[in-house]
């Protein structure tokens, strides 16, 4: 067991007085309010112990938990509550787990993003639950009058072995609660998990399969309108005039009204490049949408249109030119210019919809005194934030109810539709529920950046990376990492980045920059070792060890030795190097949100057509805490990852999305997804780090690395199935 201390600061940890009926309440930085459980549960006691947050004891030994982080389809609902009940030495069967509000006062880190719900909250959750294990035991020493040393816990009970004797958890909840916080508590050694590393299902499942409500589009509120909103066609467009006269008359129609949702002082996640809306209030969402059909608006040019032909035109010139240089190592044009080959090559992508399968919507109940918020939202304290600004309200004013998200891939991060939502309450003085459409959702942003990234490699006689040089471009930001690999293997290396101005909202997208720049950067590494007459696997080892033994610069971002762990497990376990007649294969590597993966890829030919028969999958992103939900994100990813590089896209003519609804942009189909992923975890005992993003990056190389192999055509621009190149065709 480790020994931790529990006073970590002056809100980790608090005992709160037992109100009537005695009882125990744990204060921890992670854990909501409790509230009456919303279901019937057989094991649902008569008497809740008086709890008034975190980890709420029945009197029969049930234990409510509290999850504070969104939850996107991450399973963090599932398995943050794991690791306190891991802790507490509890039956998962006698959990419940409960969704909490937005609570500054009491939690920390109320986000998700950046695949870190896990990783930021490990130590403060094992706390938690320990303490909660400790004190139980403290209670029964005291009512047994026995040494706490002589006892043990096991599956929600204190056991005093000498005696024989062993009591409830629930029976004990009452006098624990007169006990003081231990200054010291001992958390579980790894080899004891009983929870960790297991496979625990969804605890929202049964809810999502048999259509229980959930999330944001179930919310529903007596007396509630629904409310659609009107944006300019084009980015660059506003409001000029509009007649509402036929829409306000048709049947259930509430009202028509315009809005703002310009806050005066802009969050981070206020990014959104149309503020001044039109809004359609009615009674159905049927009527609403036909009353906004029948709108006639006259838009006018604020700002210039864009076009992606510009776009295009843009990110080329900007490569030809010098850009800022953001990493030196050595003197890379030196290197190139007694090179005995240089490898050159330039990879794009293009802006990037989000599509969470669950459009934006959002509720809203804004009084004189008081905002009520509910949906679907990754950033809640932000939103609050911003509706304070806009709607002139105190943080006590303005509450936050998160409910699960029919995804999020960092779209839900900037909170504008529910900042549109407050608004409209407020000016209709009535509850709403904003509703977009998927044509408003794909017109309105925020999209995933444009990127181009040019590449130049040198190579000594013997095939020995001399110099590696990128430059890269984005509109409006670059996607490079200076501190990545293969910065710190090579002596000669630079990094130079250029940003495009736009009007376009853009912002992060699944893994962002990470989503591009790991394609880009590990199909031209395997050029690069194809040039150097080496497997590509033994090519990426080498700079690895050259890290490992005596690495270049002393900023880089990432472990080479888990890195090359990675590559060496995918190796091993796909038999890479094996003869496969009539499959074609492609490797890849990747670090990001502190986690390592490495991806093979086998392709089939089936007639005149391609197949994924197979993508196998190492990771190294620490203890796994739920193996069920980690696979399914790793297979998530991958899956995700591959439809994008393989027929996504997102263009604009006079500043106008041409792409709508997926008639036009093209998602994956079941029938093209792999046959089979087969993954494998690092078993190292480092602490949990991130998993939600880091399987997709890589998979974008291994599939064109593959596709290579097959085709004899290497793919430099993603969608690798667009018209500019051999086209690819994925069958079932």
């Amino acid at each position: 067991m480790t020994l931790i201390r529990t006073q970590i600061n002056r809100r980790s940890f608090m005992k709160l007085s037992a109100a009537a009926g005695g009882g125990m309440m744990l204060g921890f930085s992670w854990l909501a309010s409790c509230s009456s459980p919303k279901e019937k549960y057989a094991q649902i006691p008569e008497e809740w112990f008086d709890i008034n947050a975190y980890i709420k004891i029945g009197e029969n030994g049930t234990v409510t938990i509290y999850s504070p982080n969104p939850e996107i389809g991450q399973n963090v609902k599932t398995s943050m509550p794991v690791i306190v009940a891991e802790e507490l030495d509890i039956d998962w069967k006698n959990v419940i787990v409960e969704q909490a509000d937005l609570n500054t006062i009491k939690y920390n880190r109320q986000l998700a993003g950046g695949s870190q719900s896990i990783r930021h909250g490990w130590q403060s959750l094992r706390m938690a639950g320990a303490t909660g294990r400790r004190m139980m035991m403290e209670a029964a020493a005291k009512q047994w009058e026995v040494p706490v040393s002589e006892l043990t816990t096991s599956m929600g009970e204190v056991i005093h072995a000498a005696s024989d004797r062993k009591i409830g958890y629930g029976a004990l909840a009452s006098l624990a609660a007169t006990l003081e916080i231990p200054a010291e508590v001992e958390t579980k050694d790894n080899a004891d998990f009983k929870l960790i590393g297991g496979n625990i299902k969804n605890v929202d499942a049964k809810k999502i399969v048999t259509g229980k409500p959930l999330f944001g589009l179930d919310y529903e509120q007596k007396g509630m309108f629904i409310a659609m909103i009107v944006h300019p066609p084009a980015f660059g467009m506003k409001i000029k005039s509009y007649d509402d006269s036929e829409a306000k008359a048709m049947p259930g129609i509430k009202d028509v009204i315009v809005i703002n949702t310009e806050p005066k002082e802009k969050q981070w996640s206020d990014t959104n490049a149309f503020t001044e809306l039109i809004a359609v209030v009615g009674e159905s969402t049927w009527q609403v949408m036909k009353a906004k059909k029948a709108l006639k608006v006259e838009w006018e040019q604020d700002t210039p249109a864009e076009n992606t032909e510009d776009h295009l035109r843009l990110l080329s010139e900007a490569l030809d030119k010098p850009g800022e240089e953001i990493r030196k190592d050595g003197d890379p044009d030196k290197a190139s210019m007694k090179a005995a080959k240089v490898v050159e090559s330039v990879f794009s992508a293009p802006f990037l919809a989000h599509n969470t399968m669950e459009p934006m919507n959002f509720f809203a109940n804004v009084t004189a005194d008081k905002a009520e918020l509910v949906g679907p939202v990754q950033t809640p304290e932000y939103l609050r934030l911003s509706a304070m600004d806009l709607l002139g309200m105190t943080e006590d004013q303005v509450s936050i109810q998160m409910t699960r998200m029919g995804g999020g891939f960092g779209r839900r991060l900037y909170g504008n539709f529910g900042l549109e939502a407050a608004a409209i309450s407020q000016k209709m003085q009535a509850p709403i529920k904003l509703v977009y459409t998927r044509e408003d959702d794909m017109t309105q942003g925020t999209y995933r950046p444009a990127y181009r990234v040019a590449y130049k490699a040198s190579l000594d006689d013997n095939g020995n990376l001399l110099s590696w040089q990128a430059k890269g471009a984005g509109i409006p930001s670059d996607p490079l990492f200076p501190h990545r690999f293969p910065a710190g293997t090579v002596d000669n290396f630079k990094i130079e980045r250029v940003g495009i101005p736009t009007n376009i909202s853009t912002g992060a997208w699944r893994a962002p920059r990470s989503n591009f720049i790991a394609g880009a950067e590990q199909s031209f590494m395997d050029e690069v070792a194809e040039a150097a007459g080496k497997d590509p696997i033994e090519f990426r080892l080498n700079l690895f060890d050259r890290a490992i033994k005596d690495p270049v610069g002393e900023t880089n971002d990432y472990d080479p030795e888990r890195y090359a762990g990675v590559l060496k497990l995918v190796r091993e376990k796909s038999n890479w190097g094996t003869e496969m007649p009539g499959v074609f294969r492609g490797v890849s590597a990747y670090y990001c949100h502190n986690s390592y993966v490495a991806q093979v890829v086998d392709l089939e030919k089936v007639g005149n057509a391609l197949k994924i028969k197979k993508v196998w999958c190492a990771v190294d992103c620490g203890i796994v805490v739920n193996v069920e939900g980690a696979l399914n994100q790793i297979q998530g990813g991958i899956i995700d990852g591959i439809g994008h590089a393989m027929y996504s896209t997102l263009t604009f003519k006079d500043g106008k999305p041409q792409q709508e609804n997926f008639n036009g942009y093209k998602l994956i189909r079941n029938s093209e997804a792999p046959l089979e992923i087969e993954t494998f975890f690092v078993e190292n005992g480092i602490d949990p780090t991130g998993l939600g993003e880091p399987s997709l990056p890589p998979i974008s190389a291994a599939l064109a690395n593959a596709l290579y192999k097959a085709t004899g055509q290497r793919y430099y621009h993603q969608p690798f199935s667009s018209a500019e190149q051999v086209l690819v065709e994925m069958v079932g």
